[in-house]
């Protein structure tokens, strides 16, 4: 009799994991893409090319039927960009300097500082080094085109250095110049980028 309960037990188990197998599997179901849309892979691009606390950033892309072509016009977007960015910078680090000091004409003072962040952005853009490079290319019919993606970066104690030297020699605020208010100043909005503002 026990023989008998054992196996009807076994029959019983080997049964239920059986009607478990042979149950149907749900299907996930994925959301369909937007007809007509295709998703963009863009290279040298994302939070790592961003501006930080220590570096500007810039990225681009440049296109052409030439490869060459297209990698210098990346480069000249990429410098341009970065160019915006370091004299947006420097403008609001020049007036916020100027406006913590106690310079006697602080118009003038800031007119000096906006045409030397002018001058030396020009300068100091030829020191910028690239940090991401790819180049891809596209057939559309039987054209081919190249698209060249570049980001590049520079050091932004360079431009505080570079900066700080031409004002220290700077006739008219060489009496007030310190450079450890400039400094500081100059480190509050670079850290700005690293927060994101």
């Amino acid at each position: 009799m026990n023989t008998r309960i054992f196996t009807i037990a076994l029959f019983v188990t080997a049964v239920s994991f059986g009607a478990v197998g042979c149950k149907k599997k749900e299907k996930t179901v994925e959301t369909p893409k937007p007809a007509g849309e295709v998703r963009i892979v863009e290279y040298c691009s994302g939070p790592e090319y961003m501006s930080t606390k220590d570096a500007f950033r810039a990225n681009a892309t440049g296109e052409s039927l030439d490869r060459e072509t297209a990698k210098k016009k990346a480069r000249s977007n990429a410098n341009a960009e970065l160019a915006k960015t370091i004299s947006a910078t420097m403008k609001i680090v020049g007036d916020n300097y100027v406006n913590s000091t106690e310079f006697n004409n602080k118009e003038e003072v800031t007119e000096t500082f906006q045409e030397m962040s002018r001058t030396l952005v020009d300068q100091e853009l030829r020191g910028a080094k690239k940090i991401c490079d790819e180049v891809t290319m596209k057939t559309v019919g039987d054209q081919v085109t190249y698209v060249s993606y570049i980001a590049i970066e520079l050091s932004g104690a360079s431009i505080a250095d570079a900066y700080n030297k031409t004002l220290s020699q700077n006739e008219k605020i060489k009496a007030d110049y310190n450079y450890e208010k400039f400094k500081e100043t100059f480190e509050k909005e670079m850290a700005k980028f690293s927060e994101g503002k």
